[in-house]
């Protein structure tokens, strides 16, 4: 005999809510209401019927009420949990006894609550759609991230570059002992030359592509994960940002959702289990939430007057044309944002985790507000990353029903082709670890220390090297002020020509120009650079002495060279702080940029200088 799961049939609540059960339990639980079958039970009073469901089991066990609801959904895969916590965690019976008296004996409003939360669709959210269509973008993702850095490869982290990754190996090898592979997990301890750091990235380029296909996805994903790994560890200060670990984050959790098989058809995705989705969904939360929390906590004054917006168009890294013209909305305007900023980066993420309605307004907002910061500023792949990472937020009944018919499941004219997700033996240790590194990372978002057991610490300090799990937050104090780095060189030390970069601001008449989602990492640098001394970013003196070097790989990464092909004997800095222009300004001059009286950021130097023994 199957479970027999007895109802009010003329109860609207209860209608809708045992169609949603009998889609969970399938054919392991039977339904039926009381006005057809109740007549059979002559031991269960129509007064019980009234009050509750009844749940009928073998040898005529009878239970009701919440306790009948957990012990029909213990008949569902990876649902038993519910009945534990029921029988055995103290306090969750009466509470959820408390809890159903309360529903059943106001059924009308329990009712309308849920056509407000959920509508008329109570099905049980599927993710085989979302989760497809996050495959491919997670693949065009790690696509732009590989690509983009693989054109500035050579002058940054190259052999001639700024920060050359094999000389930096070379140090820690002779510093460190054999654990300096689990500090530094990279590829680059095989070869770091420049002929190996174009093959990690061609190779990513490649596997990105597989991904975007549908070809090998566990391979193609294991493989992006570990070699963008392997170029953010060589990468230091040029690949240090938070969209980098997010990606790492994000890819991670990408090969633990991903089938098993060898080729994933498009019309046809894995379902991603339950804990996956919860740890998407928790990623969302953590990286949208924290962005308003450390607003708050860093006390700074332009938030919390809600003036933020007044600087950040202009002294954001870099800045488009589009920004120039949201500088220019007025003051009320721009306050009425940052209040909006705050409900949604604050509010919106406590409905991630709420009734469907309650994830699509979630949705809407915090995808809605990433268009608006595209459309405001060069973010790289962040922002376009977050809004993939919002599709599991919503599920399946999302789409519309031409796109849901496109992707029915081949399985069920072909069980041989049923995607193979990961066993749970794997996935449930994965997920356990995430879980507890992300939930120790929280208390920072809030600036708050707490002694967590040894062995937590050292299960974070083990994975720490692996950005599993990262710390988020942009823009916690508002700069208001836009320093900027001016380069030139000299060949004689009067005659002074400046360096123009390809994407920051320089040349006053230049239009801020859209590059997102390439990240011209340079150009980012020089904004970190402009707002510390040269003494807080060593890195700049590596940047100089390639330029007095002529260092062909490094120039490429500026917009020309005024020297050709001489290298100049002396390099100097100079700051100035940089404002947009308002309308009337630039109708007159011409220019986007206006500029004050500059201030020395490094004084001349030559090649003498920086070696040992020099001058400088």
């Amino acid at each position: 005999m199957r479970p027999l799961l007895i109802y009010d049939g003329d109860c609207n609540f209860c209608v809708r809510w045992i169609k949603r059960w009998r889609l969970i339990t399938g054919e392991d639980v039977d339904y039926a209401p009381y006005q057809e079958v109740g007549a059979h039970y002559p031991q269960i009073p129509e007064e019980s019927f009234l009050a509750s469901v009844q749940l009928v089991e073998e040898g005529q066990r009878v239970a009701g009420g919440a306790e009948a609801v957990f012990r029909v959904l213990a008949c569902a895969p990876n649902r038993k949990w519910l009945l534990w916590l029921y029988r055995r965690v103290p306090g969750v019976k009466w509470v959820t006894e408390s809890f159903y008296s309360l529903v059943a004996g106001n059924r009308i409003l329990f009712s309308r609550l849920t056509l407000l939360f959920w509508g008329n669709n109570l099905d049980p959210p599927r993710h085989r759609i979302t989760h497809g269509f996050f495959q491919s973008l997670l693949g065009l993702t790690y696509l732009v991230a590989f690509v983009s850095y693989w054109v500035q490869v050579d002058g940054l982290i190259g052999s001639q570059g700024i920060l050359p990754a094999a000389d930096f190996l070379n140090v820690i090898h002779e510093r460190v002992g054999s654990e300096r592979y689990a500090l530094l997990p990279t590829l680059a301890w095989f070869s770091a030359e420049d002929t190996a750091l174009h093959l990690m990235c061609a190779a990513g380029t490649l596997f990105s592509l597989f991904i975007f296909c549908g070809l090998f996805r566990v391979l193609s994903l294991t493989a992006c994960w570990v070699l963008y790994l392997s170029l953010v560890t060589v990468g230091r200060d040029f690949l240090s940002f938070q969209w980098d670990t997010l990606l790492l984050e994000a890819g991670f959790l990408g090969i633990f959702s991903a089938s098993l098989c060898l080729y994933s058809r498009f019309r046809n995705p894995v379902e991603p289990s339950g804990g996956m989705v919860a740890l998407y969904r928790w990623l969302v939360f953590r990286l949208t939430f924290a962005a308003g929390i450390v607003k708050l906590s860093s006390g700074d004054g332009t938030w919390r007057k809600l003036l933020a917006l007044n600087y950040h168009y202009e002294t954001q890294p870099i800045p488009h044309w589009v920004s120039w013209y949201a500088h220019q909305l007025p003051e009320w305007f721009q306050r009425f944002c940052v209040a909006q900023v705050f409900i949604i980066e604050l509010a919106l993420p406590l409905l991630i985790f709420g009734p469907r309605r309650c994830r699509y307004l979630a949705f809407w907002g915090i995808v809605g507000f990433q268009v608006i910061l595209i459309a405001t500023g060069n973010y790289t792949f962040f922002n376009w990353l977050t809004i993939f990472l919002c599709l599991f937020v919503v599920d399946d009944s999302f789409w519309p029903q031409r796109i849901r018919n496109f992707f029915t499941p081949e399985a069920a004219t072909h069980p041989s082709r049923t995607p193979l997700r990961w066993p749970r033996l794997i996935s449930i240790p994965i997920i356990a670890i995430i879980v507890l590194i992300s939930v120790m990372a929280v208390p920072r978002t809030f600036r708050k220390q707490i002694d967590w057991p040894p062995l937590f610490i050292q299960i974070r300090r083990a994975v720490a090297p692996f950005h599993l799990v990262s710390s988020y937050g942009l823009f916690a104090v508002m700069t208001t002020q836009r320093p900027e780095i001016i380069v030139e060189g000299s060949m004689n030390g009067v005659t002074w020509k400046p360096y123009e970069f390809k994407y920051k601001p320089g040349d006053l008449s230049l239009r801020p120009r859209w590059v997102a989602p390439h990240q011209p990492r340079l150009d980012w640098q020089m904004w970190f650079a402009a707002l510390g001394s040269v003494r807080q970013n060593p890195w700049f003196i590596n940047f100089c002495a390639r330029l007095l070097q002529g260092s062909k790989p490094v120039l490429d990464l500026l917009a020309d060279n005024p020297f050709g092909e001489r290298a100049p004997r002396f390099v100097r800095a100079t700051v100035y702080d940089y404002r947009f222009t308002d309308f009337e300004i630039r109708k007159r001059t011409g220019q986007w940029w206006q500029r004050d009286k500059p201030r020395v950021y490094l004084p001349p130097i030559s090649l003498r200088d920086l070696q040992p023994g020099g001058s400088g």
